[in-house]
């Protein structure tokens, strides 16, 4: 495919992988992911494998490197690189987040994904100049609003736990990502906010996510002052899960991920679907009913009767 050709169907808002071999070879990656979008590299002959690239192009221009993949021990590794744009979700970072995301689901080899940024901002938020543009120019913003719920959709719904690892400033919708994710880990120096009240934007999507991970009250001081947190009150307040040193924050992550990791992936699909779900049934004895035939159900895969076995036997148990 020519490269007019994918700058023409990025401007539609779709992402295209790169073939590896001799085009690759030629050119320089510029977003370096593993198991993008299977069903576009499947239908292409693409590989989807560790050798995979990704190109973000718009107005027949590759974009500078957004978002950087890698997977070992079961962990993928996602690494927002747009540091000219302090890694804000942009319409392209959003749907490259997503894509990557969605295409583990069928990756056997990912167990736990991790979100972690190069530069000091983790994400300073939704793109301002993007949405101003198309507020002017085509009278709504539904498009890109419509983008970030799915994102955080997929976090939520994925079938494996997405871990944020967060050095900066996480502000708006950079902060709503963290609060979407399953686990987060932040250094000391990390600092979290909802400042759109202050620009007459109210962080009314980022309010989805802070309510289901704060106290209602420590959520709505957040939204209707716009004042950051720091790291140890985020953490306090529900946010976050640990607060280590900036030098230690990869080391501390990554213990985290493989601890996570080392449970059988079906176990860990079951448990993460069944803990939202149960945790929004209102009524105590339906969330009791429900987590039961959960459990009843879980004890029949391989896994639970192997785990069980190994306990009773007193061995370590061998995960199919």
């Amino acid at each position: 495919m020519q490269r007019s050709q994918l700058a023409a169907r990025w401007a539609a808002g779709r992402l295209h992988v790169t073939p590896i071999g001799s085009v690759a070879a030629r050119c320089r990656p510029k977003v370096a992911c593993q198991s993008l979008m299977p069903r576009v590299c499947a239908q292409r002959g693409v590989r989807t494998a560790a050798m995979g690239w990704v190109r973000a192009l718009s107005s027949g221009d590759v974009t500078e490197r957004m978002l950087q993949a890698v997977v070992a021990d079961g962990v993928a590794t996602l690494t927002l690189m747009d540091n000219k744009k302090r890694n804000a979700l942009s319409s392209q970072m959003m749907a490259a987040l997503k894509e990557t995301i969605q295409g583990y689901e069928q990756d056997t080899a990912v167990k736990v994904v991790v979100i972690r940024h190069d530069g000091k901002v983790f994400s300073s938020g939704h793109d301002l100049k993007e949405i101003n543009l198309q507020q002017t120019t085509t009278g709504t913003t539904e498009p890109v609003f419509s983008l970030c719920s799915s994102l955080m959709l997929a976090i939520r719904q994925a079938r494996f736990p997405v871990i944020a690892e967060v050095g900066g400033l996480a502000t708006a919708g950079g902060c709503q990502l963290v609060a979407a994710c399953d686990l987060a880990v932040a250094a000391d120096t990390a600092t979290f906010s909802t400042p759109g009240v202050k620009i007459g934007l109210f962080c009314t999507t980022p309010g989805v996510a802070l309510a289901r991970a704060l106290p209602a009250k420590h959520a709505m001081e957040m939204l209707l002052t716009g004042d950051a947190l720091t790291a140890q009150q985020a953490k306090e307040y529900g946010l976050i899960n640990k607060v280590v040193a900036p030098d230690e924050l990869r080391s501390q992550t990554a213990a985290l991920a493989h601890k996570v990791a080392q449970a059988p992936a079906e176990t860990i699909k079951i448990g993460k679907k069944a803990f939202y779900q149960q945790s929004s049934i209102a009524d105590l004895g339906a969330a009791y009913s429900y987590a039961q035939q959960v459990m009843v159900d879980n004890m029949c895969i391989p896994d639970a009767k192997e785990g069980v076995a190994a306990f009773v036997d007193k061995r370590a148990p061998k995960w199919l």
